[in-house]
């Protein structure tokens, strides 16, 4: 593809995703992919993805999955498997584009599990780490319940208001998400088949006081994975390290990928 802008769209098949890229591009030198939250988005990372930029001197690359942010609106009600698609189908036809030659997968809940699915589904050895922030590999009830109160402030309260700037059509983001969660079968949800079959160094950072997983994420990682796990637990913190803990996250982060891509032969 010709080279990519600053931001802009990306065709893939029938879908049309925002993105946005900080420092050098994919093609030029190691970078940082970054996926989104459930209903995030590229503009709700705010400025963290240039401190990564700044910090780690990669290129990082955000995009917004089908039905977030400015990209095309997905196909609701969403199916039980959604991650698994967009980890299996959709992110190998993105990387092979954007020319993403080497680097780590960044990503914060449901973005996180969607990179544990690839790290374990899809062998592609341009991928050297995986940072996971506040992943889902199981559902847990604080989940749901967590999903059910946000859910309940969309309806009632403010957070339609403050989630209209992200997203095109906000409406369908927020019930297309939480719908899957709260009206489908999600306890049969379960990530670890994925988690055995990762082969590259993992990072997971979690609050302590995170209101949508318990430690039990992380013990799942620890029991499955045969890959190195290294975990941050952030006190005081809840389900967004990255805001509510900028810092150490930066650090843990910064940390990880410069020794992740040393050891791979990256200087």
């Amino acid at each position: 593809m010709a080279s990519l802008g600053d931001q802009g769209f990306l065709d893939i098949g029938p879908q049309r995703l925002e993105y946005r890229v900080i420092g050098p591009r994919p093609d030029a030198a190691p970078t940082l992919v970054m996926l989104h939250e459930g209903l995030g988005s590229v503009g709700m990372w705010g400025d963290f993805p240039d401190k990564l930029q700044a910090a780690t001197g990669c290129g990082v690359f955000v995009y917004s999955r089908l039905g977030y942010g400015r990209s095309s609106p997905a196909a609701l009600p969403r199916k039980l498997d959604f991650m698994h698609d967009e980890a299996r189908q959709t992110l190998p036809k993105i990387l092979d584009v954007i020319g993403f030659r080497r680097g780590l997968l960044v990503g914060h809940s449901d973005g996180a599990s969607i990179a544990a699915i690839y790290g374990g589904s899809v062998q592609d050895h341009r991928v050297n780490g995986l940072v996971l922030m506040a992943p889902h590999f199981i559902v847990e009830d604080v989940t749901s319940a967590a999903i059910a109160e946000m859910r309940q402030a969309y309806d009632t309260g403010d957070l339609r208001a403050r989630l209209t700037r992200y997203h095109a059509d906000v409406d369908a983001t927020v019930h297309g998400w939480s719908d899957v969660w709260l009206k489908g079968d999600f306890r049969k949800w379960d990530l670890t088949e994925d988690l055995a079959y990762i082969r590259v160094p993992v990072l997971i950072i979690q609050g302590e006081d995170d209101q949508y997983g318990t430690v039990r994420q992380v013990e799942i990682a620890r029991e499955e994975c045969y890959c190195p796990v290294e975990v941050l637990m952030l006190p005081d913190t809840k389900h967004v390290p990255h805001r509510e803990a900028t810092k150490p996250t930066l650090d843990a982060i910064v940390d990880f990928v410069k020794r992740t891509l040393r050891e791979n032969g990256v200087d």
